[in-house]
């Protein structure tokens, strides 16, 4: 009886659970998505006699003496240009998509414009993204597009009621700034914290949605304020900090600027105020109470 020539194949199967899991969880790396194509193409050969050329060993284990040897690929593919800020549709991986058919056209159709060509569905949809969710997660609205094929006439489909004009939603807002300036975390840890979840966010896009918001935070800081100068011990102090541009007033020769921290004790609460420029500590508390209630002995420092 003739014995077969082929050599035993194992399969390190732990491996590949752990890459398939993986998957579940977050988008596959380029390095398991090449171990688990590796797997199938081996196995595929086994099964149909399909020839491949992937590297096997990192999740095919050859027994010993196979002397199976196999050529591995080289990337020589440039690597990509730096962005500037802004991501198309493409670019969320880990957004939800909806996918919205015209309400009253389907591909076939005659054209409603001319009434002489037939309208097809493009490949590239018309696309609306919204942004929200805590930490920060993105649906990607693709409304159906279809194009006459004789007067060129596009047809898109109205986007759904639930989705907004502003691409950031105010819940987006509200969760980066609670991120930088209620738990310190930095705008470029944020936004390598997203990239990795597929929902790009430039420290540059966030910094722009903070100062927009500002306005919106005012008077609760205004008030604030005004109840720390109510309190009756205040503590002050001042820390260097770095500020990459700064309006000065014309005639102040100073160069210095500092973060001063006031906290303010009225009752059993405190107050926390942050105030960041060119005057110290002593200046920002002296505006803080001049908003002190004028029947109120002087504090205790």
């Amino acid at each position: 009886m003739r014995k077969s020539s082929r050599r035993r194949l194992e399969v390190n199967v732990d491996e590949l659970d752990r890459i398939i899991n993986a998957a579940l969880l977050a988008p596959m790396s380029a390095e398991d998505g090449q171990k688990l194509k590796t797997a199938v193409h081996a196995m595929a050969e086994r099964l149909i006699g399909q020839r491949s050329t992937e590297k096997t060993s990192a999740v095919v284990e050859p027994t010993q003496g196979s002397g199976a040897t196999s050529a591995v690929p080289s990337n020589t593919g440039k690597s990509k240009p730096a962005g500037h800020g802004r991501n198309g549709a493409a670019a969320f991986t880990g957004a939800k998509r909806v996918t919205i058919a015209h309400e009253t056209l389907k591909s076939g159709n005659a054209c409603p414009e001319c009434h002489e060509g037939t309208v097809y569905c493009q490949k590239d949809p018309a696309t609306l993204i919204n942004i929200g969710q805590a930490p920060l997660a993105a649906t990607v609205f693709e409304m159906e597009r279809l194009r006459c094929n004789a007067c060129g006439q596009m047809f898109t489909a109205d986007a759904p009621g639930n989705a907004k004009a502003d691409k950031y939603d105010v819940t987006a807002v509200a969760i980066i700034a609670l991120l930088k300036y209620g738990t310190g975390v930095p705008f470029q840890r944020m936004e390598r914290l997203e990239t990795q979840l597929g929902i790009p966010l430039p420290a540059a896009t966030q910094w722009e949605l903070m100062e927009k918001a500002a306005k919106w935070f005012q008077p609760v800081l205004e008030e604030f304020i005004r109840q720390a100068a109510q309190g009756g011990v205040l503590h002050n102090d001042d820390t260097g900090m770095r500020v990459l541009q700064m309006e000065r007033e014309p005639d102040d020769k100073r160069t210095g600027t500092f973060t001063t921290g006031i906290v303010s004790i009225k009752g059993e609460g405190k107050i926390a105020l942050y105030f960041t420029g060119p005057k110290h500590a002593g200046e920002n508390l002296a505006d803080v109470l001049k908003r002190r209630s004028a029947g109120l002995a002087p504090p205790i420092q």
